[in-house]
């Protein structure tokens, strides 16, 4: 197990709350779709790592991570000043729960986030595997204000974009709600669930627990409110040893 040094080669600042960069990827770093790393940086001669998902596909040549700022956070507090051609450290073992391989085979793929928890989902909507294992693929992005939706763009434009319409080959659907301004989608997800105006919305058949696939990535409330759920529904958690109807991201909900 090593540390690789990567640059910086692109940053991106969504908000006064959240940026995502790009860095320069070492041959060596191999990864599934929805697993995270252990980066960071050099501080005071020691290297300060933390769990962060892959923004990117597995199949580019970058690495691409998103990230809140927190003003007195060991690492983030001095991530969030990062510049192109810093160097970044990238424990090379990555892991994860949140990978399609734990899923049980199904029919629709439900992939629930909430803040940066959308991260490890980035790499798995453009994933030609992820088509090939699943009729539909539904991601759902839940924040608190319009900016905070990060990649949005992207995302609604994924069926169409000249580099993923091949991929997802028009079976992806992008749905999000704000929670704290004007949107037209208001609302928490795991409202939009419990009182089944998600289906309808998302113009997909009822949740069979038979039959379709969850991930769940965001805050430790919203993680463990939809287990609950998705369990009251028949759904079992799945692992790296055994496949199951739901998985979620310990790594980051767990304090």
């Amino acid at each position: 197990m090593a540390i690789l040094k990567e640059k910086v080669i692109d940053i991106h600042h969504w908000t006064d709350k959240t940026f995502s960069f790009k860095t320069t990827r070492n041959l060596s770093f191999r990864f599934k779709n929805g697993e995270f790393a252990m980066i960071g940086l050099e501080i005071d001669d020691k290297p300060l790592l933390r769990a962060y998902s892959v923004v990117s596909p597995n199949h580019e040549d970058h690495l691409e991570f998103l990230s809140i700022k927190v003003p007195n956070g060991p690492l983030t507090s001095k991530l969030q000043h990062i510049d192109i051609n810093n160097e970044i450290l990238i424990n090379s073992k990555s892991t994860g729960t949140l990978v399609c391989d734990y899923l049980l085979p199904g029919r629709n793929l439900y992939l629930f986030s909430t803040g940066t928890g959308l991260a490890p989902f980035m790499s798995i909507v453009r994933d030609p595997e992820t088509y090939e294992k699943f009729e539909n693929v539904i991601l759902t992005h839940t924040v608190r204000t319009i900016k905070e939706l990060a990649y949005k763009d992207l995302l609604q434009n994924l069926n169409h974009d000249d580099t993923y319409s091949y991929v997802t080959k028009g079976k992806f659907e992008y749905f999000n709600t704000v929670t704290r301004e004007k949107w037209e989608r208001t609302g928490r997800i795991t409202e939009w669930i419990k009182n089944k105006n998600l289906w309808d919305a998302v113009k997909k058949e009822k949740f069979d627990p038979e039959l379709d696939r969850v991930m769940i990535c965001g805050s430790e409330e919203m993680t463990y409110e939809l287990k609950k759920i998705f369990e009251s529904f028949g759904s079992k958690e799945g692992s790296t040893k055994v496949q199951g109807g739901f998985v979620i991201e310990k790594a980051f909900a767990e304090k």
